[in-house]
């Protein structure tokens, strides 16, 4: 007689690990219950229905649990974590950003699969607005913010709360994978430039050209502002004003000294200019009138007799 055996080989471990499913996702304002759900909308993790939690438990994944999000109708497709299970059966609650990754609507079907992701080592942001660099500290609040996410994706636009403000980055690279997990990780932050940020233009003073006007001596007074000693008013102790008016002393145009540009310079050179008088040169008359030493006559207290 003769078998056919269709299974003869294995399934591979890989395929029964491996957790599969659809659901229909809504965002977390449509969660019902009395207590507040914001802090879902404030990170990177989804709520799954108990029977996700049953199924889990039975295959032999690798903690912590980390998810596949796919849209299949727009190929977009993000990573996340999971935060509790007690969504109603074929429904999960998604944040709001995460449904704008995905281009999903209120009760749009999402694939969820469970993957291993490798551990972070560096990853780049770009706020997606200038208004970021208005905080003080903005690595310190991201790492703060990046507690509640589970993981990041190369592409995505995550959404962070600071001071009751809503700032959106977006995930511009990140290492060793474009999907990495971000728990327990000692990871490397870099920012880049805002979107639509602009460097401030510096504007640089053009040397003005002298005019005809500048070199007329008599508009010169009018632009002397320099010190000029004893032209103030004087204060009487008795408090009279009597002969206390100053009386400035005109200024002659031809006391004010202007500066002559050097126009041999060149840069990488200094010069030191001295003030120094020209010798006078020397005549024939200073030359036979040179002092010579002990040419003198002698001068003596007593007086010679006279013969």
């Amino acid at each position: 007689m003769f078998s056919f055996n269709m299974f003869d080989h294995p399934i591979p471990r890989a395929f029964q690990n491996r957790f599969s499913t659809q659901y229909r996702c809504y965002s977390v304002s449509m969660l019902a219950g009395p207590n507040d759900r914001s802090d879902v909308e404030k990170g990177g993790k989804i709520i799954m229905p108990p029977s996700a939690l049953d199924q889990l438990s039975r295959l032999n994944i690798t903690y912590p649990m980390l998810f596949k999000l796919t849209n299949k109708n727009s190929d977009r497709m993000t990573h996340c974590g999971v935060l509790e299970f007690v969504a109603d059966e074929g429904i999960c609650y998604l944040p709001h950003w995460m449904m704008q990754n995905l281009l999903l609507e209120e009760g749009g079907l999402v694939q969820v699969e469970s993957v291993n992701l490798m551990v972070a080592t560096y990853s780049k942001f770009q706020p997606q607005s200038p208004d970021f660099l208005d905080i003080t500290n903005p690595k310190a609040v991201l790492e703060n913010a990046l507690r509640n996410f589970a993981c990041l994706t190369t592409g995505d636009v995550i959404a962070i709360n600071y001071n009751e403000k809503i700032y959106e980055l977006r995930v511009m690279e990140t290492k060793p994978d474009k999907a990495v997990s971000i728990i327990e990780c000692d990871m490397n932050v870099d920012f880049d430039a805002p979107l639509g940020y602009k460097e401030p233009e510096r504007r640089y003073k053009v040397p003005e050209e002298p005019t005809e006007e500048e070199g007329d001596p008599g508009t010169w007074t009018d632009m002397d502002m320099r010190f000029r000693a004893f032209t103030g008013s004087g204060n009487r102790l008795d408090g009279k004003k009597k002969g206390i008016e100053p009386s400035p002393v005109p200024i002659d145009p031809s006391d004010i000294k202007r500066g002559i540009p050097n126009y041999e310079y060149k840069v990488g050179r200094i010069t030191f200019i001295r003030n120094s008088r020209p010798q006078p040169r020397k005549t024939a008359e200073d030359e036979d009138s040179e002092f010579i030493a002990f040419s003198g006559e002698g001068q003596s207290l007593r007086k010679k007799a006279t013969p």
